[in-house]
């Protein structure tokens, strides 16, 4: 099981390594540097409320285009953004799409969005499997990269050896 979990750490930590997090971190600076990084507009939605109700608090939704993250609007500030920055993860890994009835819940999502422009659709819903593990991964690193003490933290082996040993240059520091 440790072997398990420190694999699925260190694919996560290959993907965060190849992200640039912004400081100070805001989910909206965050979404336009993906945004950039992709070369594709990224928009948040409020979940419409027929489809919280089938338990799903977030949903990562690409097209050809764009892409569209849905977040639960119902609870706190710090559970959204969570949701967001798991929803981020299944983005950053690429993860494939679950069919959850794509037709009725994309055209619940965007009506006016043809069902047949829909690359992508994951909904989250459960922890079981490998995509969902990543993805809730991705978001906890996300969070502790983003805190303010991880900005003045290295996060290469060479940056974090150099600190141990009192190293550093001092404008690193």
């Amino acid at each position: 099981m440790l072997k398990k979990y420190a694999r699925l750490h260190q694919r996560c930590q290959s993907v965060l390594d190849q992200l640039s997090v912004p400081h100070p971190f805001t989910i909206d600076a965050l979404c336009q540097e993906l945004s950039a990084q992709r070369r594709r507009p990224l928009h948040l939605h409020p979940l419409p409320q027929q489809v919280a109700r089938n338990s799903i608090c977030g949903m990562w939704l690409a097209t050809e285009t764009d892409d569209h993250i849905f977040f639960e609007q119902r609870t706190s500030r710090v559970h959204q953004e969570h949701i967001l920055l798991h929803e981020i993860g299944h983005m950053l890994f690429d993860h494939c799409g679950t069919d959850l009835g794509r037709g009725e819940v994309s055209q619940a999502l965007l009506p006016d969005l043809s069902p047949q422009l829909v690359q992508r659709l994951l909904g989250r819903a459960s922890y079981t499997n490998r995509q969902e593990q990543e993805a809730e991964m991705l978001a906890s690193l996300l969070r502790i990269r983003a805190s303010p003490t991880a900005a003045r933290t290295p996060h290469s082996v060479l940056g974090r050896l150099e600190a141990a040993l009192g190293t550093r240059a001092a404008d690193e520091r």
